[in-house]
């Protein structure tokens, strides 16, 4: 049974690794079992710089998610973000022996899987193929092709990279902390199962997830991802601008931001002031609260403004039709959605990732600071669904087939949609 399934989300972010364990209730929602989070020292602008200290992150979460959980953590879904994350579209097409046979599943995954075969940039390698739309003997614009007749099955998809050396980093973190990776997820892909709903991404969506070392981008229309990006700020220089621009220690800033910061000087008062404490017998420090918010507001609007540049990269600014969604811990400042709005001229709103959840002991999880984590133990559930009706594909043990897989059961409904045919026309046989 579905509810008696546990997955572990593993987020291994710039400020700090979490973990969540969750499990399905009998109404289809995620009820999290459990919460470890450990502060991150080994990682910045989302990759692994020091290995021993990630570990220790990462086992410190575990230790304290097996613990709230009462469990056994052995298996875990990891996201993976960074600035050397890149996205591209192709185009792929197969040719089928006869025209009277209808497409079959089997075809589809042929046709995606051949897509792992493009070359990449040296140093990099797929992580996600996730299709766009199909071509049917020329006929566009098809969503699912499966049961349809045609000999030539083409189809666009978005392909998403990532440095080989960041992956294998990630890996090794996680194999010395004595765990298995199931799945490794685009961190944002992520965050949009937790925070995202159907209707938004077909309406056509921006996921912006600010967190510490990176701002994440995914981008949804008609239902399907069409663009990502990863944008190297995030909530860390917002601390350093105000650590050099107020003359505070790395610590006094952070605690600023979060407890006085806010992402619009004109919603401030004139003469609101707060004391920090003086060093060694120094006198305290007074700081103005509007000085900080134009320290803020100043290093936000750059954000935003490469976040305009990403939403014109992609080709769908007009039809965002869902707006802005923005997520993540760095979601949290005060004031940041009217920014957002008056700086795109778009509806935004915070996301948080309660979208998915059922009733839960550990009511930390709804803020927006967990949004990954919870995608990842969605992205797990999924996977875990999938695999079921999808065991005639034959072994599954290899990891790169495991991700393969994972990428077009996130994003693709053509399993769900034909679970009786895969049933039915394929058991015992394989894709390959």
């Amino acid at each position: 049974m579905q509810e008696d399934k546990l997955v572990v989300g593993l987020d291994i972010g710039t400020t700090k690794i979490c973990a969540i364990v969750g499990r399905m209730n009998e109404y289809g929602k995620l009820e999290v079992l459990g919460l470890g989070k450990a502060v991150s020292d080994g990682v910045k602008e989302g990759t692994v710089r020091n290995i021993g200290k990630t570990v220790s992150s990462i086992l410190a979460s575990i230790k304290e998610a097996e613990e709230t959980s009462k469990t056994d953590i052995k298996l875990v879904n990891v996201g993976i973000a960074g600035k050397h994350i890149q996205s591209s579209v192709h185009h792929g097409s197969i040719t089928r022996k006869s025209n009277d046979d209808e497409i079959t599943a089997e075809d589809v995954f042929r046709l995606t899987n051949d897509m792992y075969r493009i070359v990449t940039e040296p140093g990099s390698e797929i992580i996600h193929v996730m299709p766009q739309y199909y071509t049917v003997d020329y006929e566009e614009n098809i969503k699912d092709p499966v049961g349809m007749s045609g000999v030539k099955l083409e189809a666009d998809f978005h392909i998403i990279t990532a440095h080989t050396n960041s992956i294998r980093n990630i890996k090794k973190c996680v194999e010395k902390a004595n765990l298995d990776i199931e799945n490794m997820i685009l961190e944002p892909l992520a965050s949009s199962l937790s925070v995202l709903s159907e209707e938004e991404k077909e309406a056509g969506i921006c996921l912006v997830d600010i967190g510490g070392g990176t701002t994440d981008i995914a981008i949804f229309y008609d239902g399907t991802i069409r663009h990502t990006s990863v944008i190297p700020f995030g909530g860390n220089i917002i601390t350093s601008d105000i650590k050099q621009g107020c003359a505070v220690m790395q610590n006094q800033a952070e605690l600023l931001k979060v407890k006085f910061g806010s992402a619009l000087a004109a919603e401030t008062a004139e003469n609101e002031v707060v004391s920090i404490p003086g060093l060694r017998n120094r006198p305290p420090k007074e700081i103005s609260i509007k000085n900080l918010a134009y320290i803020i507001e100043a290093r936000m609007e750059e954000i935003i403004d490469l976040v305009l540049l990403e939403i014109e990269r992609s080709g769908y600014q007009n039809r965002l039709a869902g707006g802005i969604v923005i997520t993540g811990g760095g979601s949290q400042l005060k004031n940041l959605k009217q920014l957002f709005e008056y700086k795109t001229g778009l509806d935004a709103r915070i996301g948080y990732p309660n979208e998915h959840l059922g009733k839960c002991k550990i009511e930390e999880v709804k803020n927006p600071l967990y949004s990954t984590a919870i995608g990842l133990v969605l992205a797990g559930f999924k996977s875990v669904e999938d695999r079921e009706v999808e065991s005639y594909a034959g072994n599954y043990q290899s990891k790169q087939r495991a991700q393969r897989l994972s990428s077009g059961e996130l994003f693709s409904s053509i399993l769900k949609k034909t679970k009786d045919l895969l049933i039915d026309d394929f058991d015992d046989k394989s894709m390959y």
